[in-house]
């Protein structure tokens, strides 16, 4: 029996739709502006080209975000994705930019973009990789992974008081909201808890004098998308750097498809995988052209899925449409980004825990033999060591880093591996997953 509230093919009502996809905006929005705020830093940019790169990359992953969840021919998935600047990237971005600026930057991510789409032809053979305890290592990793971004918010580790107990005890407060929303409410209220406690979180900041609207005053009120702002080079030691980090990213975007996949039940082939990863190629190079870091797909926002039962792809095409208007309206993404992280942190704890309990639900349905278990173990051990003890690899050469560096990706790689090397090798079974499918992929193309 199906545990979700709205299916991936469900349309809910106009007003309902608003507010469960501002969900997912406020979900995303701190990963989507953060990569264009630490490069930019690190480049030492001019405050004004920071805010046109964060422009950009709202509207880049607005206008991908649309076309990954409504579709267009053979690109995107159409599942419930919304799409964001991975850390993959910021590696990267910082040596090629240190190097050759931000044109060189938005070069390399151009031509490295081509990586991903070809690579997207490959996603069937990809697919067969990843039997059921692969996937579920890989899942669990997300969220593992994704924790301790959550408790960062919460205790505003890069604010002016990190560690402050009061920080600790708003995401407190709101985590414990967030529950009793999704345990007591009915309808509406459990399904948009998560905005519900944000905002409530919000008011509580609100009325203890913590939020400065000085970011919202200086802002302008409209800003037209600007092509080429900055302008291109394409330097081949750039152009390289970038093309690891988009075949780090192949492997971290095919994790959160999988998990997508739990949380939407959903089964998601080889066929459906390249629909979504040309997407992030195609999308990676719009956002090129558009002044924007490449895209990837978010799995902060599967924890959206999983914890309101809310998986209508029609629903997060209009979180894409919201990005876009908060890239053009820069006011818009002001007010947003005044939501101080600890609130954020108390609604992403309880999203994140979500995407861990999904991988240990896919886990408990494997098969229990000692050959799966070492998998499972060894996996999980190795990407919860990158993640906790990031440095770990400063003192390996840059390649190693830039492929090694994210729990997700270190885990399903190990995963993947020791799958392939220990007796008994299983392959996952494309021609049921495809059986399975056929009926809501006829749907979806009729």
């Amino acid at each position: 029996m199906s545990k979700l509230l709205y299916g991936v093919e469900d349309k809910p009502p106009v007003l309902t739709s608003i507010v469960l996809a501002a969900q997912h905006l406020l979900a995303a929005l701190g990963g989507i502006i953060a990569v264009p705020l630490v490069v930019g830093g690190a480049l030492k940019l001019p405050a004004d080209q920071v805010v046109a790169l964060i422009n950009a990359a709202l509207l880049g992953s607005g206008i991908v975000t649309f076309i990954q969840c409504r579709g267009v021919g053979p690109i995107g998935i159409r599942l419930p994705c919304v799409m964001g600047t991975s850390f993959a990237f910021v590696g990267a971005a910082i040596s090629v930019g240190l190097s050759g600026g931000v044109p060189a930057i938005l070069g390399s991510s151009l031509v490295g973009s081509l990586v991903m789409i070809v690579g997207s032809f490959f996603m069937p053979q990809i697919r067969k990789l990843f039997p059921h305890a692969v996937t579920g290592t890989v899942v669990t990793m997300i969220g593992l992974s994704l924790v301790p971004v959550a408790l960062n918010w919460a205790a505003d580790s890069f604010g002016p008081n990190p560690n402050d107990p009061g920080n600790l005890a708003i995401a407190a407060f709101v985590l414990v909201t967030v529950i009793a929303l999704v345990q007591f409410g009915k309808g509406i209220v459990s399904a948009s808890a998560v905005v519900l406690g944000i905002l409530i979180g919000y008011i509580v900041c609100l009325a203890l004098g913590m939020i400065s609207f000085e970011q919202v005053e200086k802002a302008s009120v409209f800003a037209l998308p600007q092509p080429f702002h900055f302008g291109m080079t394409f330097p081949i030691a750039g152009i390289v750097a970038m093309s690891i980090a988009f075949m780090v990213t192949i492997v971290e975007t095919t994790g959160s498809f999988m998990a997508l996949g739990a949380a939407t039940e959903t089964k998601i082939t080889g066929k459906r995988l390249s629909a979504g990863i040309l997407c992030d190629g195609v999308g990676s190079a719009l956002a090129s052209v558009v002044s924007a870091p490449p895209v990837s797909t978010f799995a902060q926002n599967v924890g959206v899925v999983s914890l309101t039962g809310i998986a209508s792809r029609f629903v997060v095409a209009i979180t894409g449409v919201m990005l876009i208007l908060a890239g053009l309206f820069p006011k818009v993404g002001a007010l947003i980004v005044t939501i101080p992280k600890p609130v954020l942190g108390g609604a992403g704890l309880m999203m994140f825990s979500m995407i861990i309990s999904a991988g240990i639900g896919m886990l408990s349905r494997v098969e229990q033999t000692k050959r799966n278990s070492l998998i499972i173990a060894v996996a999980v051990g190795c990407g919860l060591a990158v993640t906790v003890k990031p440095e770990l690899l400063s003192k390996m050469p840059h390649f190693i880093q830039e492929v090694f560096h994210s729990g997700i990706t270190m885990g399903a790689l190990v995963a993947v591996v020791l799958n392939l090397v220990l007796p008994g090798r299983e392959i996952a079974d494309e021609e049921e997953h495809e059986e399975e499918a056929a009926p809501q992929l006829a749907r979806e193309t009729a």
